[in-house]
């Protein structure tokens, strides 16, 4: 009977010890729970950190892409078809010697029985093309910034250099130059390097042009309303004679009655193109009193 007892407790503690076993399994279930999900948090931070790096290299070839295109947009633009001449290979070009130019339009001075007279530039330097082959037709299409290529003749006539008996013609491509302030140019030797180029003058002083006048009709005064206007003006002691080539800017433009409305003192702005006669002697289309 004893012996039955003894075996009921032995019994009894056996299976105490195993539910106790049982519950430690589960604690430790628990905590391998825990240690898996924090793992997993692990590895989805950094495959988000990974695709955030991605995304940033890509965000950064895309720009550095961007960026060459321009670059060589730029450079396309600026690059002259096959047998056409670098603005450096015309000014080296001697006189009378046949030249093929590729250049944008800036301005348009005249036409007459078909020859046109037209102020062009490319990146690098202008071109003057004086009485240039063109259909009244085609010098309608000579608008502002349209790119041309020329075959004529480098000329110099009082200083001006220019092309002459030129034929052109249009090709694809635009280009407005913005003006270059040469003010500081004004009396030194490299202000003839921008010759024909759109030009600008800031602080210059309007002096008497003869008689108290400040302006005169053709250069010698014995014009009238709408002839050329010649007036002078000052920097640093020295006076310059600037012109409104009235072929360019007639008695109908802005530019024309600000010059008229001018007096002796005044000190104005100025823009045009940067020609030359007998010395620099800029065609003004652009006159502003401070």
């Amino acid at each position: 009977m004893m012996k039955k007892f003894v075996a009921m407790l032995l019994a009894l503690s056996m299976v105490l010890a195993l539910a106790g076993c049982g519950s430690s399994s589960d604690g430790g279930s628990s905590s391998d729970g825990a240690a898996s999900s924090s793992g997993t948090a692990d590895a989805s931070a950094a495959e988000e950190s990974e695709a955030d790096a991605q995304t940033e290299s890509e965000a950064d070839s895309e720009s550095q892409a961007e960026a060459e295109g321009s670059a060589s947009e730029a450079t396309a633009e600026d690059t002259k078809s096959e047998g056409v001449m670098t603005y450096a290979e015309y000014i080296a070009a001697d006189v009378d010697t046949q030249v093929v130019i590729e250049t944008y339009v800036q301005a348009k001075q005249s036409w007459w029985e078909d020859q046109a007279t037209v102020y062009t530039q490319d990146y690098d330097g202008a071109y003057f093309l004086y009485n240039m082959t063109c259909s009244e037709e085609d010098y309608e299409k000579l608008t502002v910034g349209t790119k041309i290529k020329v075959t004529g003749y480098k000329s110099e006539w009082s200083g001006e250099v220019e092309i002459i008996d030129a034929t052109f013609e249009i090709e694809e491509g635009s280009y407005i130059a913005e003006p270059l302030d040469v003010t500081d140019l004004l009396g030194t030797d490299e202000l003839i390097d921008h010759q024909n180029e759109y030009v600008s003058f800031t602080g210059m002083t309007v002096e008497d042009s003869g008689d108290g006048a400040a302006f005169l009709y053709s250069w010698d005064g014995s014009g009238s309303d709408g002839d050329d206007l010649y007036f002078n003006v000052s920097l640093n002691g020295e006076t310059y004679t600037f012109t409104v080539e009235s072929y360019l800017c007639d008695n109908t433009t802005d530019v024309y009655a600000a010059v008229t409305n001018l007096q002796v003192g005044d000190v104005i702005d100025m823009e045009g193109f940067l020609y030359w006669y007998e010395g620099v002697n800029p065609h003004i289309t652009s006159v502003t009193v401070q």
